[in-house]
């Protein structure tokens, strides 16, 4: 008995080494790391005001500062289809003070689109927790005579010339969704670029742009009073907020489906203290009755708790990657 509580005695001290020579490393104290956290926390959000990564992000902040007892600010940081949001926490110090509401486009399509990607999004951050997932909808202009996807093919095939279609940025979710279903039509639109996708749907209800990929969680507002035409769900299945409107693979498109994911991402290097307090919050946060209303009501799936954590967000990360490396490369997209 006194051999083993040695051994156990030895296997703590190695334990707080350990965690004091990563905080050591990353220029953090053990005792920062342990009082994590003692002042706000600002969440990098990698589109404009208005949009569905603000809308996410400013709902998360809310219940994770009450929880971790610090205010989460909002930090709108637009450009390169979310890029430079991602390669400023990529490079930002590793305390946990800084951190990323990353998605499907800066940390999967960064990593494909680009000669050169910016950052390595595998090995640039630390994972947390996988936070949404929700379908993309197919919206144009009410000026547009279509009112369903077939109409929407035939219509875009005989005037793609004097066409065009917004998104959120290049390399954007809302980008790449269009790309690679313009790809299927076989039909080539002017794009045009916003800096995040709350401006980009102002001008498709003004009529000035064509069509959009949206977020359902922006989208379907717009849809709802009339703003814009539902054309299609551009995912598996039917979304409750938008229970009347048909997915593309209903109207046609066999195996059509661009859903996207929203996850929280650090610095590498953070160190596991913070990054199991920050997951432990947003855990938290995610089964918070209110919090899971809003999200659905945004319609958002609800992430189950096996879908959530560093290690389940971290091999997510990697077989998204390799998902999506094959059709862009036969689509022949580019960011460049």
């Amino acid at each position: 008995m006194m051999v083993l509580a040695k051994s156990n005695a030895w296997a703590r001290v190695r334990l707080i080494s350990n965690v004091a020579g990563v905080a050591l490393l990353a220029g953090i104290s053990p005792g920062q790391a342990q009082d994590y956290p003692n002042k706000p926390i600002t969440m990098v959000v990698p589109f404009a005001a208005g949009g569905p990564s603000d809308v996410t992000g400013r709902i998360l902040a809310q219940r994770l500062g009450e929880l971790l007892g610090q205010q989460v600010i909002i930090d709108n940081v637009g450009g390169a289809g979310g890029s430079i949001a991602a390669s400023r926490i990529a490079k930002a110090v590793p305390d946990g003070y800084q951190i990323l509401l990353g998605n499907i486009g800066t940390q999967v399509w960064s990593q494909l689109l680009p000669k050169k990607a910016a950052y390595d999004s595998t090995v640039d951050f630390e994972p947390v927790s996988l936070v949404t997932n929700g379908a993309r909808v197919l919206v144009v202009s009410k000026a547009m005579p279509v009112s369903n996807l077939q109409d929407f093919m035939a219509y875009a095939r005989a005037n793609q010339g004097k066409l065009n279609y917004a998104s959120a940025g290049a390399g954007s979710a809302s980008h790449i969704g269009c790309v690679l279903l313009n790809s299927v039509m076989g039909v080539k639109v002017t794009h045009i670029a916003y800096r995040g996708a709350g401006p980009a749907m102002q001008d498709i209800a003004g009529g000035r742009v064509d069509y959009m990929c949206d977020a359902i969680s922006t989208a379907a507002p717009q849809v709802q009073t009339g703003a814009v035409r539902g054309i299609a769900l551009l995912s598996g299945s039917r979304a409750a907020i938008l229970p009347d409107l048909p997915t593309a693979q209903e109207q046609g498109l066999k195996d059509f489906d661009v859903s996207v994911w929203q996850g929280i991402f650090l610095p590498k290097a953070t160190p596991q203290p913070i990054v199991q307090r920050l997951a432990q919050a947003i855990d938290t946060t995610l089964d918070t009755p209110a919090v899971r209303e809003r999200l659905e009501g945004l319609g958002d799936d609800h992430i189950k708790p096996e879908r959530r954590g560093p290690a389940f967000l971290a091999g997510f990360l990697r077989s998204e990657i390799a998902k999506w490396d094959a059709p862009i490369k036969a689509s022949g997209i580019s960011s460049e």
